[in-house]
């Protein structure tokens, strides 16, 4: 990989993450595609089926901080191939399920598994780009995740029409396995290990950013003095409420179309194909506007319109043309949203630490979505309707706006040693 390669490493970086993501999201994400279907056939409630969601992000949000200090510690090489063997066993091992509580044991290793293929890949990405390159970067790798979700809404009613849903488990399972070889033989954590600059680095600055990196002391980061920052309370509380308010959606559009606005599934789970694809417009345009505008301004334009597109999906009703529309529109922040949020690790946080700090801001996502799931949830079996969990989601958007709000432009930068 010497420096005056045509091919710059970092595109080869790119591009594998490229497809962890895909993979990885199409297993996140799909789930709420594969819901209506697998709680039918197994009998299960909604509550029930947020429940086993859960069990995935209990142990996300439990692991990912130590993720993310492996990341910092070890390389973001091993942890990621790791983490993919992981999820794809635990992935083939839910099409096996007939229990609740099997669904929520492989679902929660799954979770397991995907603690190595959000916050690793998000700081390996942007250490391999120049700083005013990242947005440009997480723009191109986050249209996997979109990617991702759009073809499984795309293949699951296939997949339900000549297998069953429980197929859908066993190809995203062998897909996840299939790229624990090539990650494991082609990533590099770091471009300085590989005797090379960040792509777009100005040339002039890299030979001297490669020698003041190779004599660096490694850094650490004090948790404490993370934890007492205002800047990163506010932005994990802005991530908490942004959360909650797009998992309450997303997790169950399909299951709201299909039962409470009676759509055959075709046309359901097409929701997860537009809400997928308008990721990817999204991704490619807000992310590498962020690096002009700044992180925090389009945080709150973005969270501005998602608060309008949820309260639109609210009063769509039986307009299944208003519904594709707003499910389109909230898609194109939606796929920008959570790579944004980790963008700021880099922004107000010291480059050596970045894995840490997004690690730690994990839990605030991850309870986000968990408390969205049990509440909408049970309020869906317990009226019948979306529609109050609905209006929450709408609420919560708008506090994510006034939290993102709070942070402040120059403060005091937590001490690293």
């Amino acid at each position: 990989m010497a420096a005056n390669r045509r091919l710059h490493w970092a595109w080869v970086i790119l591009a594998i993450c490229f497809v962890d993501l895909f993979v990885n999201y199409s297993v996140r994400l799909g789930y709420g595609v594969v819901l209506p279907e697998m709680i039918r056939n197994l009998g299960f409630g909604r509550a029930a089926g947020g429940s086993i969601y859960n069990a995935y992000l209990f142990t996300y949000i439990i692991i990912t901080p130590f993720t993310g200090y492996l990341t910092d510690r070890l390389g973001a090489r091993r942890v990621i191939t790791i983490c993919l063997l992981i999820l794809g066993s635990a992935v083939i091992l839910m099409g096996t399920v007939n229990t609740f509580w099997s669904a929520c044991l492989f679902f929660g290793i799954a979770g397991l598994g995907a603690t190595g293929l959000w916050v690793p890949i998000l700081t390996l990405v942007q250490r391999w780009f120049a700083f005013h390159r990242r947005g440009f970067a997480l723009g191109i790798l986050s249209t996997g995740f979109g990617l991702g979700f759009a073809t499984i809404g795309a293949v699951f009613p296939w997949i339900v029409k000549y297998f069953n849903w429980r197929y859908a488990w066993f190809y995203l399972g062998a897909m996840a396995l299939a790229m624990v070889a090539i990650n494991g033989l082609l990533l590099r954590s770091d471009p300085v290990a590989a005797g090379v600059q960040p792509w777009g680095e100005k040339p002039d600055n890299a030979a001297g950013s490669i020698r003041r990196r190779k004599n660096a002391i490694p850094q650490r980061l004090s948790l404490s003095s993370l934890f007492s920052n205002s800047r990163f309370l506010w932005i994990g509380s802005s991530y908490f409420a942004v959360a909650y308010a797009l998992y309450g959606i997303t997790t169950f559009m399909v299951d709201y179309a299909k039962f409470q606005l009676n759509l055959p599934l075709e046309k359901a789970s097409l929701l997860a194909t537009i809400h997928g694809i308008c990721q990817i417009a999204g991704v490619l345009t807000v992310l590498p506007l962020s690096d002009y505008l700044g992180r925090k301004k389009t945080i709150v334009i973005s969270n501005i319109i998602i608060t309008g597109c949820l309260a639109l999906i609210l009063l769509s009703g039986e307009s299944l043309v208003m519904l594709y529309f707003s499910i389109g529109c909230l898609a194109i922040f939606y796929g920008a949203t959570f790579p944004i949020y980790g963008a700021c690790a880099g922004d107000y946080f010291p480059r050596e630490v970045m894995g840490t700090v997004m690690g730690a801001w994990t839990p605030f996502y991850g309870l986000g979505a968990i408390v969205s799931h049990w509440v909408t949830g049970l309020l869906r079996d317990a009226t019948g309707v979306y529609n109050h969990a609905f209006i929450i989601n709408v609420v919560m958007s708008a506090l994510a706006v006034v939290l993102i709000s709070m942070v402040r432009k120059r403060g005091k930068m937590p001490k690293v040693r």
